[in-house]
């Protein structure tokens, strides 16, 4: 009783106190996918005004790394502690994260080049519309950012580079940008079993290669996107990451690129994901 009349009392002297709200995730959503024949989970973080306003929100797409599914970010990346704390401190403004499994099926971000798995037109056609009708979410390109880590960093290359007129911002994180070279193409199908003609294969790597994406797009496509790039000086792609930069350097896109102490890590990612925060809010502040 005597906490109880301790805050009563606090409220009373100061009518301006408030307590920190706290947003809410929720890991094991789905919706059906008539695209990929099967239900597919997601998770979203809501932000914590979403409860208690009308209004709608940007959105972030956060991509998870292979091995993981749509609670890596939740589980590993603390995604609810670090959103909730940038938004608090007005470092990041609230925002929406989706985050959806790319691991239960088959894995990855892309159409197979089979097109038994066209997962890359059930994220567009079906997962996009889909979250931004049921939630309070804005879908236009200044509102709609992309972010992930390894084999969602390179779902985060490719994704902003093949549909440049959907998102602000977009973030890859110690990314796989693609196989460096056709030959390492051609012997990660065969090591699947798919043995399939050159043209299809080279068709194939050379729409799932950040760097070839790059050199053949206008210059004007990729630069509608925002860019920021960061992986650690010990992480095994930091050779792909750091020629995507040069090569954007060379085709003088604007863009962030960090180059930090850390390996392949939760612990390097954790650290990365406030920055990307306040990056995708600097873009749907209209910066």
């Amino acid at each position: 009783m005597k906490y109880l009349f301790l805050i009563l009392n606090l409220c009373f002297f100061f009518p301006g106190l408030s307590f920190a709200q706290s947003g809410k995730v929720f890991d094991n959503l789905s919706m059906t996918s008539s695209i990929l024949k099967s239900d597919r989970k997601f998770a979203i973080y809501l932000p914590p005004d979403y409860e208690t306003s009308q209004r709608s929100y940007p959105v972030l797409y956060l991509l998870h790394g292979m091995g993981d599914n749509q609670t890596g970010w939740v589980q590993f990346g603390e995604v609810l502690l670090i959103a909730d704390r940038e938004i608090t401190a007005g470092r990041a403004t609230p925002m929406i994260i989706v985050m959806p499994d790319a691991s239960t099926g088959r894995m990855g971000y892309f159409n197979s080049i089979d097109g038994t798995w066209p997962y890359e037109d059930f994220f567009f056609n079906e997962l996009i519309p889909h979250v931004e009708k049921v939630y309070r979410i804005k879908g236009e390109k200044r509102f709609r950012a992309i972010a992930g880590l390894s084999m969602g960093g390179g779902g985060s290359f490719m994704y902003a580079l093949h549909h440049p007129e959907m998102f602000s911002s977009a973030c890859p994180l110690s990314a796989y940008i693609g196989p460096l070279s056709l030959k390492e193409c051609k012997d990660n199908f065969l090591r699947e079993n798919l043995n399939l003609p050159d043209t299809v294969i080279q068709s194939y790597y050379e729409q799932h290669n950040a760097l070839l994406l790059i050199n053949r797009m206008t210059r004007e496509k990729i630069k509608s996107v925002r860019w920021f790039i960061d992986c650690g000086d010990d992480d095994f792609l930091y050779e792909g990451n750091s020629l995507v930069h040069i090569a954007l350097r060379k085709k003088e896109i604007p863009h962030e690129f960090r180059i930090r102490d850390g390996n392949h890590t939760w612990s390097y990612w954790r650290q990365s994901l406030p920055v990307v925060l306040e990056f995708v809010s600097d873009a749907f502040h209209q910066y």
